[in-house]
């Protein structure tokens, strides 16, 4: 199986620390892009951007419409916008209603990739305090995408990855000590 074109990254508080043990583990040798949907307030805060650069080999921006989506990008959500992929792999920004109280939404994110991605999706779902994502995982798990859930004994706010754990079956529990175990995965195209 081939590898994974692209990773929808989705976490609320306390998500963060996952994130920055990740991003060090990609490596220009993976033809991979990775979208972060983050619950956050304020797109003026540049502060983001610049810590996750400093945590990885890939280029790390803010979606802006209509941007192609690129191997070795990162593209983070701006906040109170919610992030589609378009059918010619193209970023588009959305401003209608909240989702699960959330704009981004992740739920919103996961759905859109599936439909363009399919089994060449991986979604991971991390740390966070209400059950967005859940419903875009099983949209995930239906097209044939590889689920990630980070484990909830390990998340600073265990309430939605609990969701997810207990709501469809999951390809990986993500934890501190099996980042090698999700490159791994990464790399083959499955576990």
């Amino acid at each position: 199986m081939a590898p994974f074109d692209i990773i929808v990254i989705g976490g609320s508080a306390g998500s963060l620390a996952m994130v920055l043990q990740i991003l060090p583990h990609l490596k220009t040798d993976m033809q991979v892009s990775v979208i972060l949907v983050f619950h956050r307030r304020s797109s003026e805060d540049t502060t983001l951007i610049e810590l996750l650069s400093h945590r990885t080999e890939f280029e790390v921006k803010e979606v802006d419409e209509k941007d192609p989506i690129r191997p070795h990008v990162i593209y983070i959500a701006p906040a109170d916008y919610h992030v589609l992929i378009e059918k010619d792999h193209t970023l588009s920004l959305d401003v209608s209603e909240k989702v699960n109280f959330c704009r981004p939404s992740i739920d919103v994110t996961f759905e859109s990739a599936a439909d363009i991605y399919g089994k060449s999706l991986m979604c991971i779902l991390l740390s966070g305090a209400n059950a967005d994502g859940v419903r875009g995982l099983k949209a995930a798990r239906d097209k044939g995408g590889f689920i990630v859930v980070q484990d909830p004994a390990s998340a600073e706010v265990s309430y939605m990855p609990q969701q997810a754990t207990e709501q469809l079956p999951v390809d990986l529990l993500l934890h501190d000590n099996n980042m090698d175990v999700l490159m791994d995965c990464l790399r083959s195209g499955r576990g």
